[in-house]
């Protein structure tokens, strides 16, 4: 902490401190050392899932932005926060659980230090840049989700079809109400509102911004295709049903005659002709049996079976 107070009165350089699980020393670390206000610090803390926004303090911005945890092990998609203060020569982030983004930006700093010799709004670009990116495989994947649940749904729907669709829908939601308040930040941080931000890096936050603009879109183009899926499947099992009705209602209809002739010569009356005669079980059995198929070759004529 020491040599972050120095640093911080010396005004020089570039400071990135990164903070994952944010601890009680990490705690005194942004309240007594860099003093960022206690609302702000709260954020950090607090384990309540909190939209993207952002806050100006005019010493420092301190920025929500969300991107894909990919270290819950679900079948719906969740978003998981990256919390960034910005001040003019330091960047402080915080989030719960590892992120790609963090990793890949600590590669490339550990590489050839290039993020690091830039301003501090380049380097918090970089962060935000690849977490948006880092969007786009998750997209691409429930798209071939999608066409694979469409598929089932249409040739051969089950309940758990109906499940891989409300999953599909719980997924496309949890990216839809994060993308456009983040998109706004970002349609923010390009057009010089904040004057942390540098006239250099603006077109680079623009850039951001198109990107999430493109996601928006595949987004409602996939919620689009999730309602038409949620219908095929449920006109699939209508007619599906239909079809076992149909099937129900032919095998009774075939049986009704057969029944009614049942009906007649079960009623014992003692002046009954044809319970006297040698050959009367075996005729009614053939009538039967004409009857029954003649409404069957009928039914097939028909192309109702």
């Amino acid at each position: 902490m020491e040599q972050i107070r120095n640093f911080l009165a010396t005004g020089e350089g570039l400071l990135w401190v990164d903070i994952e699980d944010v601890t009680n020393e990490d705690v005194e670390l942004l309240t007594n050392v860099f003093r960022f206000h206690s609302l702000a610090v709260e954020d950090c803390i607090s384990k309540n899932i909190h939209p993207p926004k952002i806050d100006d303090f005019e010493d420092y911005l301190f920025i929500i932005v969300h991107g894909i945890n990919y270290h819950i092990e679900s079948n719906v998609e969740e978003t998981t926060e990256l919390a960034l203060f910005l001040g003019k020569n330091y960047l402080v982030t915080s989030h719960d659980v590892p992120l790609r983004a963090i990793a890949a930006v600590l590669d490339r700093v550990r590489k050839d230090g290039r993020p690091m010799r830039r301003e501090v709004d380049f380097l918090a670009h970089d962060l935000i840049d690849t977490l948006v990116d880092n969007i786009m495989p998750t997209i691409e994947e429930m798209d071939d989700k999608s066409a694979t649940i469409e598929a089932e749904a249409l040739h051969e729907p089950k309940r758990e079809t109906l499940t891989s669709i409300m999953q599909l829908k719980r997924s496309i939601l949890a990216l839809t109400r994060v993308i456009l308040p983040q998109r706004e930040i970002m349609n923010g941080l390009s057009r010089g509102e904040y004057a942390l931000i540098s006239e250099r890096a603006q077109i680079y936050y623009r850039n951001i911004y198109d990107h999430l603009v493109r996601i928006e879109m595949l987004s409602l183009g996939l919620r689009d295709m999730a309602e038409s899926i949620l219908s095929t499947y449920l006109s699939s099992v209508s007619n599906r049903m239909n079809e076992v009705m149909k099937m129900l209602t032919l095998i009774a209809t075939i049986f009704i005659p057969l029944t009614f002739i049942v009906g007649i010569y079960g009623m014992n009356f003692a002046n009954m002709p044809e319970l006297q005669w040698r050959y009367g079980y075996f005729s009614i059995l053939i009538v039967m049996a004409v009857i029954g198929t003649s409404l069957v070759v009928y039914f097939r004529r028909k192309r109702w079976l």
